[in-house]
């Protein structure tokens, strides 16, 4: 049988097995956001080598500010947390037990991958280091990579839990249940940039994570709730994009979505004002698009791809930079190799890193085949295997955050 056909195959198995009722557009949406998390790191995180073969962070957004318009079509957590609430809102509605028990099934499935993820790096660390000679700044730049995108996971692990509230909320006011976070996050963004942020603490800005990211997600459950309409995702478009325009050219806000080498400020860590806009935009355009996606995600060469990135969806979250780093840190070892190692700051690395992408992709699909295993229950794990990981996944969070 030729690769061709049994893609095709695989692709109708796919169909025949979907539920009538599935939201095929909420889906697709929900792989669109997930994909370009991967793709942004790969994109702009690069290497350089210092004299003793260490790799350290860099980003080509640091020569090439033009490229920031880039960070905002790969900037799709507002999606993603969309998605979520309207997902959870419909699985909490369908759920047969308590709400705890509802819970607690949600974010063990959020954790069992994370745990999993930094307990074989704990293990992997000391084997790379005293087995194969790695520098310990290699590993602590792979560590901070390996823990940059398991933030969202505890910020999502948050808003989940609130999601009996975010019901009630959408249930009475509405599309309107997120006005408070959006003026919450405006609020502080006055007082950190204002005529008196001299004044102002620095830890002032965490209090934008919560509001920051829960903004969407109460947007996917008012959508969930039926209280989002076509003439609500008008507004949350063209309201969303001319906020992020005045934000841009009026206040001063950094173009770029993500935190760019010798800035003072960033928009993501924590969330401003210009990512609420973005997120409110992108949930208008996809509340717009909805039927047009589930239309097109009926054809099934569409449609199983879809379905096998969200059944994998925190294994490439919580490993795709370990695929880039199988990539990076063998090669350091040959000296700086172009679009791998070294400064990217030039076109030619531009290239270079795109032609790289496949093989990082390939990695990822390689190391998912044995990391696929950390999202289904740990069934054959007893407690002292379970106390094990705990304890390696704590000791590496120590090792990555420096503590």
């Amino acid at each position: 049988m030729s690769a061709i056909a049994l893609m095709s195959r695989t692709a109708r198995r796919i169909e025949d097995a979907t539920p009538a009722h599935r939201d095929r557009a909420v889906d697709g949406l929900r792989a669109l956001a997930l994909l370009a998390v991967p793709t942004g790191h790969w994109l702009l995180g690069g290497f350089t080598r210092s004299p003793d073969g260490a790799l350290h962070n860099a980003s080509p957004l640091g020569a090439f500010p033009g490229f920031a318009p880039v960070s905002w079509v790969l900037q799709m957590l507002g999606i993603f947390f969309l998605v979520g609430g309207y997902a959870s809102v419909l699985s909490y509605r369908r759920r047969k037990g308590s709400t705890r028990a509802w819970l607690g099934g949600r974010l063990a499935r959020l954790g069992r991958p994370v745990l999993g993820v930094t307990a074989v790096w704990a293990a992997l660390l000391p084997l790379l280091h005293f087995g194969l000679g790695v520098p310990v700044d290699t590993l602590r730049t792979a560590s901070t990579l390996v823990v940059q995108p398991l933030w969202f996971v505890g910020v999502y692990t948050v808003v989940t839990a609130l999601t009996p509230y975010c019901v009630r909320a959408a249930r009475r006011l509405g599309v309107w249940a997120a006005a408070p976070l959006l003026g919450s996050v405006a609020v502080v963004d006055l007082l950190r940039y204002g005529p008196y942020a001299d004044a102002v603490p620095s830890w002032l800005s965490l209090l934008n994570i919560l509001p920051g990211w829960l903004f969407a997600y109460q947007l996917g459950v008012s959508w969930g709730e039926g209280r989002v309409t076509r003439r609500h995702a008008w507004g949350l478009l063209l309201g969303g994009a001319a906020l992020f325009a005045v934000l841009l050219l009026v206040f001063g806000y950094p173009a770029s979505m993500v935190g760019v080498p010798g800035e003072a400020r960033t928009n993501s860590h924590p969330p401003s004002l210009l990512v609420l806009a973005l997120a409110a935009a992108q949930s208008g355009a996809a509340v717009l698009l909805r039927d047009r996606l589930g239309a097109l995600l009926r054809r099934p060469a569409l449609w199983a791809p879809v379905v096998v990135v969200n059944l994998s969806a925190m294994t490439v979250l919580c490993w795709h930079q370990t695929a880039m780093l199988a990539a990076a840190v063998p090669a350091a070892y040959a000296g700086e190799v172009p679009g791998l190692v070294g400064a990217p700051d030039s076109a030619g690395w531009i290239l270079a890193r795109l032609a790289w992408m496949p093989v990082f992709a390939g990695l990822l699909v390689l190391i998912g085949q044995y990391a696929r295993r950390f999202e289904s229950p740990w069934t054959g794990a007893g407690p002292a295997r379970r106390a094990l990981a705990g304890v390696l996944a704590a000791g590496f969070g120590v090792f990555a955050l420096g503590l």
